[in-house]
């Protein structure tokens, strides 16, 4: 399942996940366990939403302070590979929210 079936799912970051700020590297970070990934700017901007928000609700916020932005696709196409590293929780209608360590990755 995608991001683009779960329209009001709450998303949230991963047990063990913590989204920062890194002074040293002038960029939004993912930190868990094992290590750290520098996140882009829109990736930053996402998952500094994913605090128990629904899915829509993560991309109307977005579009709002982006306006004229139709950003659904990119936003849709950025959880489903957050959720594929384990860095968010996206429940499906089949299971519960994924837990576990987080997978290692950039974005």
């Amino acid at each position: 399942m995608s991001a683009a079936d779960h329209g009001q799912a709450p998303v949230t970051l991963a047990r063990g996940v913590r989204l920062q700020w890194e002074p040293a590297q002038n960029a939004q970070v993912l930190l868990f366990p094992e290590g750290m990934v520098q996140l882009n700017g829109p990736a930053g901007e996402i998952l500094a939403l994913c605090d128990g928000r629904s899915v829509d609700a993560i991309v109307e916020a977005l579009e709002a302070r982006f306006a004229g932005s139709d950003l659904r696709d990119d936003v849709l196409g950025f959880l489903d590979e957050a959720r594929r590293r384990g860095w968010i929780n996206l429940p499906t209608t089949s299971d519960t929210a994924q837990e576990g360590a987080p997978r290692h990755g950039t974005a």
